[in-house]
């Protein structure tokens, strides 16, 4: 008798059966792997970018800071200051203020930020001019180097004159870039700088002028910048002023553009969880279709594990190259952010290609596509052999089983990569959440809206209406995963387009006589009348003259500031104990404010001096110093020790445009004290402007004038150019889902097919199937893209109300292009995959989709 071997199948079969039966239906694999390689690309493109950025300013620290360490404070410093910096050895000095600039050639002026240095700065890194020689001739011909951006505004050349204060300078060159200087203040106040003795000589420095004094150090090889910092850090933090090392710097600037990474690498996530989505979606109608093929391999021996595995493979080398594929084209991506975040990043990036980030991008293909075909790959373990002869439904205990542990195995992975992202569990679990919310919401429509159908079906409509609505509910339908793919794409560019509106509404002028949109800074007391009458002179209204006195808090309940210093359990902000306050006093609250708590006191008339003062202070004040209605409070004012009494709280809406105070007095209390004045006019244009600050200036050169409208510009244009950047990658969670989209009428079609060939075998035209499915992907276009755009609008009204307090008028944009606009690429997708139905003989068709 002959003996057969009963060795089972190994894993090269299994490969090989995945192989041949993948080899035959590689057009609907490829669109499932087009679904994730622009999550994947996104998530490495912005990951390689970040990585290669956080090197970048690692490296570039020193020349960013232009020294290995400074010292700064907002006043000159006192005599345990300049003995430590002596020990040191000071190489460079600094001292800088916001003053007004008047250029005579050609009358005009302009808000600057003026940089008076000493010394061989900066040790590294370079000041640069043009002509560059201006650089380092600019001490010597006792010159300034004047913005680049200022000199093209006013039309200025090299040689022109600079007027601040009560000196001028020629201007020896346009300055391109110096260390130091903030991109964001500079776009406000762009940077002037010229030398050092001039300084005192423009007569700029006066009371209430914001002046900084900054001391640049630079270290030899043996000296640790880390020790260094802890040793001196706490004894200049007692006098008032503050070291910072470039490496301090340097975590500064990377913890900021990191979580600027964050953000855009949830939004790259997004788009990959849509692919997922798609692939779900797609492996489910690949595998319904393949269910006879498994029953056969059943009748043919098959295990369960077998043919389970042989559709699992399949998937690994989908996700496989998906991951290869997104992580190349990620690669390539990240060459294009230096242009795209051009004007917001503080140095040049050198890009490398990071081989960590390659291999996240390959593993998470793997996972993402594994982990969501599993749902439909489970089914494969429960088909019965007798599914050869017949189609029966499987409703068994162990598949539900199955599909729970899967879901529990998805979430925790997306909470576990979000983490990744994070490195914050709350807000990786807020952020998991909030996804499965808006999933949840946007299945939750799509599904009461096929009830709803069901439910309230119109019998009487037209045949072809009819038939476009119960389209949506046959079986193998795509109406949950369309409705969720173009919901949660308009989801997110809507809210990108809301939230930017919502961020603009907060820094919004009103347009009335009485808003305020010049501002009068450092005015001094005996210049208050003539200036009020200079304003008057022009028909312009003075609208504030507030007075500002200068102090610092000296006690907190009776304990210092330098024992709250050494306190280690302490949690009082550390900014309540350094800051120099601005405080005014008046009888009366401001628009912008209202009482939380305690009672307000106008004025106080006879105050004993061993009397407590009653103040008024913002609730965040409050908050960061732990002080409450009752608590005393002592300030030095200018080395006068004023005892006072917290009377009330006020919350304070700080994102008006208006002169608000995180402290106030009642009147009868600082009249006499050294003070300046802040004064407010409103100019009905930038002509009208632009006429009366040559004229305060030329009048009053130590009073700074802030144009709002001109700050409002630089807001709005940053906010734009972040918008752009998120819209740019919102882009990936749109085009992915275009490509689910496709994915999902692709991986239907041939059920589509088979319905339209039946209508038109029974005498249906070739217009109506081609209206009825027109209507049907109108309904998902309109459905997919309104239900993301009022989840959008309702959840920016929400963070209106609860997170900024304020109205909010949404944007026309997403209404008016993204839900048309959405509604006709469905329509077009659909109607593109329908064309050979309609254009090709029935049998012809059918003949070449089965094959």
């Amino acid at each position: 008798m002959q003996n057969f071997s009963t060795q089972k199948p190994g894993f090269s079969w299994l490969l090989k059966m995945a192989w041949r039966d993948g080899k035959a239906s590689k057009r609907k694999l490829f669109l499932f792997m087009a679904s994730i390689v622009l999550g994947i690309a996104a998530v490495v493109s912005i990951q390689s970018f970040g990585e290669n950025l956080q090197d970048n300013i690692a490296l570039q620290s020193k020349a960013l800071m232009g020294a290995d360490f400074t010292i700064d404070m907002n006043h000159p410093p006192n005599e345990r200051v300049t003995e430590i910096m002596d020990s040191l050895g000071i190489d460079a000095q600094e001292i800088s203020f916001a003053s007004m600039a008047a250029f005579p050639n050609n009358t005009g002026t302009k808000f600057v930020s003026v940089r008076g240095i000493q010394g061989n700065y900066p040790f590294y890194g370079k000041l640069e001019t043009q002509p560059q020689s201006a650089a380092e001739k600019y001490q010597d011909q006792n010159a300034a180097l004047v913005d680049a951006t200022v000199m093209l505004q006013l039309n200025l050349s090299v040689g022109d004159s600079i007027k601040i204060g009560e000196i001028t300078l020629p201007i020896l060159g346009e300055l391109k870039e110096a260390p130091g200087s903030s991109s964001l203040f500079g776009a406000i106040a762009p940077p002037v700088i010229i030398p050092f003795e001039y300084i005192e000589k423009s007569g700029l420095i006066q009371t209430g002028s914001r002046i900084d004094y900054e001391y640049y150090f630079k270290a030899d090889k043996i000296t640790n910048l880390t020790v260094l910092e802890e040793k001196i850090g706490p004894q200049l933090d007692k006098e008032e002023a503050d070291l910072d090392t470039h490496l301090s710097t340097s975590e500064r600037l990377g913890k900021r553009y990191k979580n600027f990474g964050k953000f855009l690498n949830l939004v790259a996530f997004i788009a990959l969880l849509l692919g997922c989505v798609g692939i779900a979606s797609a492996i489910n109608i690949y595998i319904k279709e393949k269910l006879t093929s498994v029953a056969v391999l059943k009748c043919l021996g098959a295990s369960r594990k077998q043919s389970f595995l042989i559709y699992l493979i399949q998937v690994a080398f989908i996700g496989l190259l998906s991951g290869i594929i997104g992580s190349i084209l990620g690669v390539i991506l990240q060459y294009a952010f230096p242009y795209i975040l051009e004007g917001l990043l503080p140095i040049e990036i050198a890009l490398s290609i990071s081989l960590r980030v390659i291999l996240a991008g390959i593993v998470l293909g793997i996972l993402m596509s594994v982990l969501f075909a599993l749902y439909p790959l489970v089914g494969t373990l429960y088909v019965s052999p007798l599914q050869v002869l017949r189609v029966q439904e499987n409703s068994n205990s162990k598949s539900r089983k199955a599909l729970i542990g899967i879901s529990m195995l998805i979430v925790l992975f997306l909470f576990l990569f979000s983490f990744w992202l994070l490195k914050d569990w709350k807000y990786s679990l807020s952020f998991i959440g909030g996804v499965l919310v808006t999933f949840a919401i946007l299945a939750g429509i799509a599904q009461l809206f096929i009830n709803a159908i069901r439910k309230f079906f119109p019998d009487s409509w037209s045949f072809v209406s009819r038939q476009s609505l119960r389209n949506l509910f046959r079986p193998q339908n795509q109406t949950l995963i369309l409705i969720l793919a173009i919901g949660i794409g308009t989801f997110l560019i809507s809210t990108l387009y809301f939230t930017k509106d919502l961020l603009l509404a907060q820094a919004t002028l009103d347009n009335t006589n009485t808003s305020a949109n010049m501002i009068l800074l450092d005015v001094q007391s005996n210049q208050t009348k003539d200036i009020a009458e200079t304003i008057k002179n022009q028909d312009l209204p003075v609208l504030e003259a507030i007075p500002i006195v200068t102090m610092r808090v000296q006690n907190l309940n009776g304990k210092s500031v330098n024992e709250i210093r050494e306190d280690s359990t302490s949690t009082i902000n550390r900014w309540i104990l350094s800051h120099e306050f601005r405080v005014t006093y008046r009888d009366s609250l401001i628009a912008s404010e209202s009482i939380e708590g305690g009672e307000w006191i106008p004025d106080v008339k006879n105050t004993a001096t061993t009397e407590a003062i009653p103040i008024s202070v913002s609730t965040n004040f409050a908050e960061d110093a732990q002080v409450e209605v009752g608590d005393l409070v002592t300030f030095n004012v200018q080395g006068v020790l004023m005892k006072t009494k917290i009377a009330s709280t006020r919350l304070v809406d700080w994102g008006r445009m208006q002169t608000n105070f995180s402290i106030v007095f009642p009147n009868g209390v600082l009249e006499q004290a050294p003070q300046f004045h802040v004064m407010t006019t409103q100019v009905p244009d930038a002509k009208k402007s632009a006429e009366i600050q040559q004229i305060l200036v030329k009048k009053y050169p130590n009073v700074s004038i802030l144009d709002l409208r001109q700050v409002l510009g630089v807001i709005e244009g940053l906010l734009n150019k972040i918008s752009w950047i998120i819209n740019f990658m919102a882009f990936f969670s749109i085009l992915t889902g275009i490509i689910v989209l496709l994915g999902a009428v692709r991986t239907s079609k041939y059920q589509r097919i088979k319905e339209s060939v039946l209508l038109r075998t029974i005498g249906a035209k070739s217009n109506q199937i081609l209206k009825i499915a027109a209507l049907e992907y109108i309904y998902l276009g309109v459905l997919g893209s309104l239900s993301g755009i009022l989840l959008s609008l309702i959840s920016s009204l929400l963070l209106a109300w609860l997170a900024f307090e304020t109205t909010f008028i949404p944007s026309w944009i997403p209404f008016g292009v993204l839900f048309p606009g959405i509604t006709v690429l469905v329509l077009i997708i659909g109607l593109a995959n329908s064309r050979s139905v309609i254009k090709n003989p029935p049998l012809q068709v059918l003949r070449r989709e089965s094959v």
